[in-house]
């Protein structure tokens, strides 16, 4: 997937339609959510991860030196209000990158991330994309709005699906990473579980994988960030905040604005490419009329600029005690410099 180019024009016609219609820009979940009992919901077919092969990001002679971004967000209570935020703020999103030349070829993947111990849709993956299909793949999105009320959902499900189920051009090609944003406000299991992926993906997987193993075979290929925004519901928690440092270091980034995630992710991506510094990245959102500078700069203010390295310990990240299948507890054990 990622051809065609994004049209803010088109983007604005397909708003105009939906309101002259009644319909939300996420009209499958209002559809499904309002008109049917909880126990038959189910991922929209373009989404269902089960039968999953491969997400990709291709080069082509329209695209041919393609980036490949996923943005994952939590749509588990208070969480459902982002990707509604992203949604309505797609053209910032693309004017920074496109526009001010941060990167010339992204291509999108949009996921939905829940918990897969008792929701009916507990992971959603779209995919790659260059155009307006990305904003029909949000349209598409279940936000059941569910999760267990543990501070724990099913990330390491995500991490699973970007690490086995995408194939990605800038790195296997160019030797660059991607970038995998998830969006959240709690902490993932820890280990992907091998009964949940058969459940989730149909995969075979013979055992447990470990949350650092997994997390490691992600970050060959992608550049990691957590992102906690504002109003969510474990927002400043400190077990949550310490378990995804200790897992990503700097690349944990807390937004007191919901409303500036958009400019948050583009102007990230537009440090690890070495496109802008912060100040100027600053600058670029005053030009285009953005008011979030003052939350980006503090958001992204300890962020490293480029894209370094990644060192992995031989420790592990986190402690895989307490409950079983719980998240553990984090220990004394590695770091992981980015």
């Amino acid at each position: 997937m990622g051809s065609g180019t994004w049209s803010t024009d088109v983007y604005g016609a397909a708003a105009h339609y939906r309101a002259a219609a009644g319909t939300s820009a996420f009209d499958y979940s209002d559809r499904v959510t309002t008109s049917s009992p909880r126990h038959t919901w189910t991922a929209h077919a373009s989404l269902d991860p089960k039968g999953l092969t491969t997400r990709e990001s291709r080069d082509s002679d329209e695209h041919p030196a393609s980036l490949a971004l996923a943005v994952l967000f939590d749509v588990t209570g208070s969480m459902r209000a982002v990707p509604r935020a992203l949604q309505t703020k797609l053209p910032e999103l693309f004017g920074l990158l496109l526009r001010k030349g941060y990167a010339e070829h992204p291509q999108i993947l949009f996921g939905a991330v829940g918990d897969a111990t008792c929701d009916r849709v507990p992971l959603q993956i779209g995919q790659f994309e260059s155009d307006n299909r990305m904003d029909d793949d949000l349209g598409n999105f279940l936000l059941e709005g569910g999760g267990g009320g543990q501070m724990t959902e099913s990330y390491e499900l995500a991490l699973y699906a970007m690490a086995r189920h995408t194939s990605i051009d800038c790195h296997e090609k160019r030797g660059r990473r991607g970038y995998l944003f998830l969006i959240g406000d709690e902490m993932p299991y820890g280990k992907v579980k091998a009964r949940e992926v058969r459940a989730v993906f149909g995969d075979d997987l013979a055992e447990d994988i470990p949350l650092p193993s997994i997390l490691a075979e992600v970050q060959r290929k992608f550049d990691v960030y957590f992102i906690v925004p504002a109003g969510a519901t474990h927002v400043g928690n400190a077990a949550v905040l310490g378990t995804w440092r200790k897992l990503l270091g700097q690349n944990v980034i807390e937004l007191d604005d919901l409303g500036a995630v958009c400019e948050t992710l583009a102007l990230t991506v537009g440090l690890g490419e070495e496109a802008i510094d912060l100040a100027a990245g600053l600058d670029d959102l005053a030009d285009i009329g953005s008011d979030a500078g003052g939350t980006v700069g503090k958001a992204l203010a300890t962020l490293g600029r480029g894209r370094g390295t990644v060192a992995h310990s031989t420790a592990p990240l986190i402690d895989t005690v307490g409950t079983p299948g719980g998240p553990g507890i984090p220990g004394p054990g590695g770091t992981t410099r980015l």
